[in-house]
């Protein structure tokens, strides 16, 4: 499955995780949602985002100042 590329360069916390709230909603379980983010914090928030609402965080990486987040999408409850 192709993964989505969401770029939210720029917008500070909470905009990245609430944008990216809204990405994952319309995309299927187990789809991936690529997250290109400037603000520091966005490290901390997407963990606990990811920790909160049982999505998993694939990887976390960041060069030049920009951070990138790979979101899986939980599957369906019942599935």
């Amino acid at each position: 499955m192709a993964e989505t590329l969401l770029d939210l360069k720029g917008l500070s916390c909470p905009l990245p995780v609430l944008r990216a709230n809204k990405a994952l909603r319309g995309l299927p379980a187990g789809a991936r949602l690529r997250v290109l983010a400037t603000d520091p914090a966005s490290v901390r928030d997407f963990r606990n985002y990811c920790e909160t609402t049982g999505h998993a965080l694939v990887a976390v990486s960041e060069a030049q100042g920009v951070y990138s987040f790979v979101i899986q999408k939980k599957a369906e409850a019942g599935s």
